[in-house]
């Protein structure tokens, strides 16, 4: 199911390039309008294109917040926006990237617990504004979790960690914001973090404690960072 899932999601971003060329040749041979030239290739309109693709990979969260951040600059660009309405653009903006996350924000995916007392230890759900946190986690059937860091940073302990046999998931959002995680060197970590002016780094390869990575060890880090990062490390 996971090589149907990726096959998919290469013949979705080949379409994705297909249809950049082919802007770009109608823009070459003056076939696009001059108003709509500017429009349709614009770093707004590269923001919408990789929320669509990321929408279609089944990434709801960065996905709609990418689309909604490039339609909010782009509005500008093709209507003239009153004076009373540019005042109030930022908070708009800012309350429905709040709304965004609350609708995506599915109960359903939580995994479910035999026992409710360990769900502290197996899974996690954090939200962290205006400051930091660091947590030490031992779970022996870790499942993964949510956190979302906005003008602030959450560091994630796991090297005493045992994966669940299925692996776990971590969605994390940072806007302005950051994650870390320290994992154990034989972990396999898959990156599907959107960034928009951040980044994801694995530095783990710098480690002295370098080892083959193990398939049945696998934490999938997903989610969206705006301005900030997402970094995996063991020390």
């Amino acid at each position: 199911m996971k090589q149907c899932n990726s096959s998919g999601k290469r013949i979705y971003f080949g379409l994705f390039l297909i249809a950049i060329g082919g802007f770009w040749i109608l823009e070459r041979l003056d076939l696009i309008p001059d108003i709509w030239n500017d429009i349709l290739i614009s770093w707004q309109m590269l923001l919408i294109g990789i929320g669509i693709f990321s929408l279609i990979g089944g990434n709801r969260t960065s996905g709609t917040i990418l689309i909604l951040i490039g339609g909010f600059f782009l509005i500008p660009e093709i209507i003239t926006i009153p004076y009373e309405l540019r005042r109030i653009g930022w908070p708009l903006l800012i309350i429905a990237v709040g709304v965004i996350l609350l609708i995506t924000h599915r109960k359903k995916d939580d995994p479910v617990f035999q026992d409710k007392n360990k769900q502290g230890m197996d899974y996690f759900d954090d939200f962290v504004v205006f400051g930091g946190r660091e947590v030490f986690i031992n779970s022996q059937n870790f499942y993964g979790g949510k956190i979302t860091t906005i003008f602030g940073g959450a560091e994630y302990d796991l090297r005493n960690t045992t994966l669940s046999t299925n692996g776990a998931v971590v969605d994390s959002v940072s806007i302005f914001g950051g994650c870390g995680f320290k994992v154990p060197p034989d972990w396999t970590v898959k990156n599907e973090v959107t960034a928009v002016f951040g980044g994801f780094s694995d530095k783990r390869g710098s480690s002295p404690h370098q080892v083959t990575s193990d398939p049945s060890k696998t934490l999938i880090v997903k989610g969206f960072t705006a301005f900030g990062g997402v970094e995996i490390k063991h020390y």
